[in-house]
């Protein structure tokens, strides 16, 4: 490597790089690629940056990909200030910035897209920087990292950067496989010192406390009995109920106890986008003022600057007054319930250190570069959907990665408030806690799998499937199960050894005693019925009994049997485990029996029926041994003294050969976990004729350019002209169906259609993705999203020019309802591009424009300026 270029390289940042990026440096500069797993803040982004200084000198184009749009024009900004506004460009489903710049910043999944498109772009590529690429096991974005990263011509390095992970040796090891050399770079230490600290009310006080949660790296001893003592109290130990010391502090306590330990700005995570309006607003409320003369007047300046596109109708909509007033006190809410424009205003203020206090949820801790000094966690639990859940390691990583600004700060502090639901030593193990295991979240989408096809044989396309992540991290698993099989394979053949008899076989011996029903002989139990007659007493399995009368039918012999019991039944060969053996004989004939007086007497009168059943008891006759019986009696076995321990040792071996069967049973479907996935969407596939004979039919095809997460109902419904003859209106509305989903626990609403023929499409649609699902469920794939009319009536409003005060209500909120309303013009986008009627093209371009306006087209135009 030459020390000159990487001294210019570096000449520009003015400090000396730390060891782990000296460790990226080199192995950049030996031609490897490099996973860098890497606390929030370390310095990672000039690693990236190293990667791309290294395409440009070489006259080649870098790529710095990001999980979401926001990060992406952030990070848009941030390279423009670097390297100049003429050699950085962006591309994300809203923008589209001077795409033919040497550096190129992009979503994930528009680097995918341009893979399968075969983009010329990508010709020239060196260098591709994937950021966030923990987003790896997240379970919708997830599998297009790992399609990027399998796809990519192996010659194109990456540098992939990730939050802390314990298993980045393997996820490196899985890159080296699939793209060659690749050195895991770790840097566990975070620039800046984490301080954990737990806040609560003592009532003894009546003040609010904040300690350290950890003492000499253990949890806080006087916390633990502060609150043990609490809960005997609340239990009532030793008498009455006692009443409880601790209580939870109000979050207007929290900001007023960070102000005066001097530990603003702050972050304050809030699980709910209510509470944390609520919280912003009660701040206000209060009288707390955060700010000077002199930073309220550079609010102003700001935000009347960023809010310049929107109409006074929806800046009062939105609630602009009360949000302006609380930014001006240096406090604000931030969450995705708000319109991005507002949230770019509260980062951009943040980072400028205008705005002291953001009471934020948990989307804040990714990938915006919103340092603070403090970071709080309201609770340790938030709800999933279905329950209450603590955090996770992970999590309260993620979380706590905020507190601490380099070069600013010495300590970064960890708030965590009291609440009763997850006690203090919980608390203290997740902070103590280092784990964070990075898995795969790969799957085989219909888009995925019918581009494989387009573009590869079946070997190859088996062979790219087995590159992926989840296969390696399976096979991975086989290695530790084989290891298992090989463990017990000895340990069977050690009670082999102990069972062996030196006086026979003892497997010989063993099977003597089994009783296999499947290999029960119908045709042999058949004639030995056919032999008896009237007067036979015969063992009929286990019990003995008197023939009355045989009679033969169409189905076979069937003999009317009087027992001891004197029970009287009519027996088939059917009814019977083996063959009938024959004892003696009592004198009868076919149809009476001779009395005592020498009477012919009918065999259906009780008193003969008793007489016979008790001549058969005083029958002496012993039970026959069966052939296996007497067969075991005579084995040479059965003489060994030690045959009860040796048949013990037999049946454990017995019981570890299903074991190991199992277990290979484990290994041969893991072999193979991913590929049987895509074989069983391809065999959906083409019982819906998207493919045949490894060919895309024309359906095929239109779904290799769809992307969606319920991509086939998508490109069904194209394909079956459900979105053709409609208005532009109608189709947006349509559309809609396929990105809106119910979040809320109450019912949904009864869908509000404008007309009967937008109604009937959503029924046919309804009806193909019942068809869909079921297929799905039964081929063992997740079943898709269903449509969902829920935001037919507002779409049918908004692009007829409803103004957005008409349309937010409890349920929709304005970011909720922008986020909603550009999912859909991304949707609209691919018809107006794909749908084969040309008709239908347009009016997807027009309605796209009837969509596209006001808060919505605010959101969608990239902000003046970045966050920094």
């Amino acid at each position: 490597m030459n020390d000159t270029a990487r001294h210019r390289r570096l000449a520009r940042y003015g400090f000396a790089p730390d060891p782990f990026q000296v460790q990226a440096f080199d192995a950049l500069d030996a031609g490897e690629s490099v996973l860098v797993a890497a606390p929030t803040g370390s310095g990672k982004t000039v690693i990236a940056e190293y990667g791309l200084d290294m395409a440009l000198e070489a006259g080649q184009r870098g790529f710095y990909t990001a999980p979401i749009k926001a990060l992406s024009n952030q990070k848009y900004h941030d390279l423009c200030a670097f390297y100049g506004n003429d050699r950085v460009g962006l591309l994300t489903g809203d923008n589209a910035i001077n795409v033919d710049a040497p550096l190129l910043v992009m979503t994930t999944e528009v680097l995918r897209n341009m893979i399968y498109a075969r983009s010329s772009a990508l010709d020239d590529l060196g260098v591709v920087v994937l950021d966030e690429v923990h987003f790896l096991q997240d379970e919708y974005r997830g599998p297009v990292w790992e399609e990027v990263i399998i796809h990519l011509e192996p010659e194109v390095r990456l540098v992939a950067l990730s939050a802390t992970v314990s298993n980045a040796e393997e996820i490196a090891d899985w890159l080296t496989t699939v793209r060659g050399p690749t050195r895991a770079v770790v840097e566990g230490r975070r620039p800046v010192e984490l301080r954990n600290l737990y806040a609560y009310g003592d009532k003894a006080t009546a003040e609010v406390m904040l300690v350290e949660t950890l003492v000499n790296g253990a949890p806080n001893q006087k916390v633990l009995r502060l609150e043990s003592g609490d809960r005997d109290a609340q239990r009532g130990r030793g008498g009455r109920r006692g009443r409880s010391r601790i209580f939870p502090p109000s979050r207007l306590d929290i900001v007023d106890l960070l102000r005066d330990s001097d530990l603003l700005p702050a972050i304050y995570f809030i699980f709910s986008r209510n509470q944390c309006d609520e919280s912003a607003a009660a701040c206000y409320k209060a009288g707390i003022r955060l700010t000077s003369d002199a930073e309220r007047d550079e609010i102003r300046e700001i935000v009347d600057a960023r809010v310049e596109g929107l109409s006074d109708d929806d800046l009062a909509a939105l609630g602009f007054t009360l949000f302006a007033a609380q930014v001006e006190s240096g406090v604000a809410a931030h969450h995705a319930g708000m319109v991005p424009t507002f949230k770019e205003i509260v980062e951009a203020l943040f980072v400028r250190g205008l705005v002291k206090v953001v009471f934020a949820t948990e989307t804040l801790a990714v990938g915006i570069n919103m340092p603070a000094r403090a970071v709080v966690i309201d609770k340790m639990s938030k709800f999933t959907g279905e329950h209450h859940q603590t955090l996770k390691a992970s999590e309260y990583t993620q979380l706590t990665g905020r507190a601490g600004r380099r070069g600013i700060d010495t300590l970064g502090h960890a708030v965590v408030v009291w609440n009763p639901y997850v006690p203090f030593d919980q608390v203290a193990a997740v902070a103590l806690s280092r784990t964070f295991r990075l898995s795969s979240a790969f799957r085989t989408t219909y888009n995925m799998a019918v581009n494989l096809v387009r573009t590869h044989s079946p070997d190859e396309t088996r062979h790219l499937l087995n590159l992926s992540l989840a296969q390696y991290q399976a096979s991975k698993g086989v290695v530790e199960v084989q290891a298992r099989i090989t463990k017990r394979q000895k340990e069977r053949d050690r009670l082999r050894s102990q069972a062996k008899s030196e006086f026979g076989d003892i497997d010989e011996y063993r099977r003597l005693f089994v009783k296999d029903p499947g290999e029960r002989d119908r045709t042999e139990i058949e004639m030995s019925l056919m032999a008896l007659r009237a007067g036979d007493v015969a063992w009929f399995d286990d019990n003995l009994g008197l023939v009355l009368s045989t009679s033969v039918r169409a189905k076979g012999v069937k003999v009317k049997v009087l027992f001891a019991n004197r029970a009287l039944r009519a027996l088939t060969a059917d009814e019977l485990v083996r063959s009938v053996r024959t004892a003696t004989r009592l004198p009868i004939d076919g149809t009476a029996v001779t009395g005592h007086k020498g009477q012919i007497v009918d065999q259906s009168d009780p008193r003969v029926l008793r007489e016979l059943a008790h001549r058969l008891t005083r029958l002496k006759i012993d039970k026959p041994k069966s052939a296996p019986a007497v067969a075991r009696t005579a084995h040479p076995c059965a003489n060994d003294p030690d045959l009860k321990f040796k048949l013990n040792a037999a049946k454990s071996a017995d019981r570890i050969d299903r074991e190991i069967a199992q277990l290979e049973s484990r290994v041969d479907k893991a072999a193979e976990v991913v590929s049987q996935r895509f074989d069983d969407v391809i065999s959906l596939l083409e019982r819906w004729e998207y493919v045949a004979d490894w060919q895309l039919t024309e359906r095929g095809a239109l779904l290799s350019r769809v992307f969606h997460e319920s991509d086939l109902l998508v490109a069904e419904t194209i394909a079956t002209k459900l979105l053709d003859g409609l208005d532009p209106t109608s189709l947006a509305a349509l559309c809609s169906t396929f990105v809106y989903e119910h979040r809320s626990p109450e019912p949904a609403p009864e869908p509000n259609f404008p007309s009967t023929q937008l109604r009937s499409r959503f029924r046919q649609i309804v009806q193909l993705s019942a068809r869909l699902q079921r297929e799905e469920s039964a081929a063992g794939l997740t079943p898709h999203r269903a449509p969902d009319a829920g935001y037919v009536d507002a779409v049918v409003k908004w692009a007829g020019g409803a103004e957005l005060a008409e349309l937010l209500d409890e349920d929709t909120t304005p970011g909720d309802f922008v986020r909603t309303m550009k999912q859909l013009i991304d949707l609209l986008r691919q018809v107006a591009q794909h749908a084969p009627d040309e008709l239908t093209r347009s009016v997807a371009d027009t309605a796209v424009d009837r969509v596209l306006r006001g808060v919505v087209l605010s959101a969608s135009t990239m902000p003046i300026g970045g966050t920094s």
